[in-house]
């Protein structure tokens, strides 16, 4: 069978490239000297499965996108309150290069307009000089993508010798004493962390990473925390992708991040990463071909963020009273997915609801592939209930996803069903 992602993406791809509207970023000259009519789309889902289509290997610099995962590789190495002391998480409503800070602490507003960027570089090894920060970003961006990545010179050469605005919002945070470090140093740092090379494969697995809880489903890698990823997505939800973050929030729902240089990235939490690249912009900054396709992906493929199917009545697989080998009975109830608050609620609630429990209660958890804290917690407290209740409870549990111990007594954990009901604990 031909496979159908592949030719899906070929399709978006295909009637995307119609559009040849836009322009190029010709305020950065390597940029100007770009293809216009590149075009590549690509997707990975958390288990390592990378669908490419169109100009998905041409390298291009990864610019605006690095500072999602730079501001991330900060979080990781000097803490939450570290970060946000410097960088505020507010949505600015202004264009990326916007010389907008707050106006009591001097803070720029998010870490993905420039000026936040520029805080966030200085954040990464701070008693490290500019190479020593560099190393640490592109090697943080590695790990995202699965790949050693490297520096376009070119592209650095060409880009730090008309950043004055770069410049102009370093001095600004400087006075503000948001920079301890010589301004010019901060925005050739920047400059070169804007300047990595990337894919638009590269992208949709780094974008993958965080969909996988910030493990890399090409490596295995534990990059980032999943705390660190959830911050993360939260800001490019409202921040990351400009002055558009409201208009892309309610007609795409993907939370994104944009670069001048006509790469999009998005992620989809526990499913996927895609990534586009066409390197035509529209008045905000954003590939006009990309955000296309980014609108047909959300449309067709039912991905927009609060487009949600209510998960709590998939969670129960099956209900079923048996006769164990003892002779005795017992209700087994199989759960299944995904466990979150509204899952075990449906658990809890079932539970409630049953005035006959058997004697003995068994909980397979095998086709359980994650559980929440909250959700695990009222796991293991009804199990506690119904044993003080007077029954016995036995957690089929395979994985040991739950974390439960047995205690020997109404509390038992076994591997299988089987073993469950032989009563062979």
């Amino acid at each position: 069978m031909r496979p159908l992602i592949p030719d899906y993406l070929a399709d978006v791809l295909s009637s995307c490239a119609e559009d040849d509207s836009g322009a190029l970023a010709t305020y950065i000259p390597e940029l100007a000297r770009a293809d216009p009519n590149r075009f590549g789309v690509a997707l990975s889902t958390v288990d390592g499965a990378v669908y490419c289509t169109g100009d998905s290997d041409t390298e291009f610099t990864i610019q605006s996108i690095s500072k999602p995962f730079v501001y991330a590789l900060a979080l990781q190495d000097r803490g939450f309150d570290a970060v946000l002391d410097k960088i505020d998480v507010e949505p600015s409503g202004d264009p990326y290069n916007e010389l907008s800070l707050e106006g009591s602490t001097g803070r720029p507003l998010n870490p993905m307009i420039n000026a936040g960027a520029l805080a966030t570089h200085a954040l990464i090894e701070p008693d490290g000089d500019v190479q020593a920060r560099v190393e640490r970003i592109v090697s943080g961006l590695s790990a995202f993508a699965g790949r050693e990545l490297t520096i376009d010179e070119a592209a650095f050469e060409s880009e730090v010798g008309t950043a004055y605005r770069n410049r102009a919002l370093a001095n600004m945070l400087r006075s503000y004493d948001n920079l301890v470090f010589e301004p010019l140093d901060v925005v050739r740092g920047y400059t070169r962390q804007c300047s990595v090379l990337v894919t638009t494969r590269d992208l949709a697995v780094m974008a993958a990473t965080l969909a996988n809880g910030g493990v890399s489903p090409v490596t295995g890698e534990h990059v980032i925390s999943p705390r660190i990823v959830r911050q993360v997505l939260s800001v490019m939800t409202t921040c990351g992708m400009y002055d558009s973050a409201g208009d892309w929030l309610s007609t795409v729902g993907i939370p994104a991040k944009s670069g001048v240089s006509g790469g999009i990235l998005g992620v989809l939490p526990g499913q996927s990463g895609l990534a586009t690249f066409s390197p035509r912009l529209d008045g905000h900054g954003n590939s006009v071909r990309g955000v296309r396709a980014f609108e047909r992906f959300s449309d067709q493929m039912g991905l927009h963020l609060m487009e949600v199917a209510p998960p709590a009545r998939g969670v129960i697989r099956a209900e079923r009273e048996v006769r164990m080998a003892d002779g005795g009975l017992a209700d087994v109830f199989s759960l299944q997915g995904a466990i979150r608050f509204a899952g075990a609620e449906r658990v809890v609630r079932t539970l409630a609801e049953d005035t006959h429990l058997a004697p003995h209660v068994v909980f397979d958890v095998t086709y359980v592939f994650s559980v929440n804290r909250v959700a695990g917690a009222m796991l293991r407290e009804v199990a506690q209930r119904i044993i003080a209740d007077g029954h016995i409870v036995t957690i089929v549990d395979p994985e040991e996803i739950l974390s439960i111990t047995p205690d020997g007594g109404p509390l038992r954990l076994t591997r299988t069903v089987t073993e469950a009901l032989g009563n062979k604990v």
